[in-house]
């Protein structure tokens, strides 16, 4: 059996919210499909959703998203204003730079090059 990705789903407490961060990082059109369930199809990748659930993030992720950018400094630099948020430091090696980050509810991911 061969089976594709279909969508990533982030569990969330306001999809609205964090649908329009993700839109405005990875670009397309945020969509509001109800008060539970937002997603964004942005250019080239996979569809993001995200889903309301009453819990919340209690734990480090067990999957991130690597997100490539020329440079990941100025990449963290330049979402900070959109609430997300800086975990340690900028980490380079022979292949290449990262930059750990947190959107605005608390999930990982990286700026990567290489």
């Amino acid at each position: 059996m061969r089976a594709r990705v279909q969508e990533i789903v982030f569990d969330c407490a306001d999809p609205s919210g964090l649908v329009r961060f993700w839109a405005g990082l990875l670009g397309g059109d945020p969509v509001d499909r109800s008060a539970d369930w937002s997603y964004v199809d942005p250019p080239e990748f996979v569809r993001l959703a995200f889903q309301r659930v009453p819990e919340g993030k209690a734990v480090k992720n067990r999957l991130h998203l690597d997100v490539e950018v020329a440079d990941p400094g100025l990449a963290a630099d330049a979402v900070l204003g959109s609430g997300a948020v800086r975990v340690g430091g900028l980490v380079t090696d022979e292949q290449g730079s990262f930059q750990v980050m947190r959107d605005p509810e608390g999930n990982e991911f990286c700026f990567v090059t290489g």
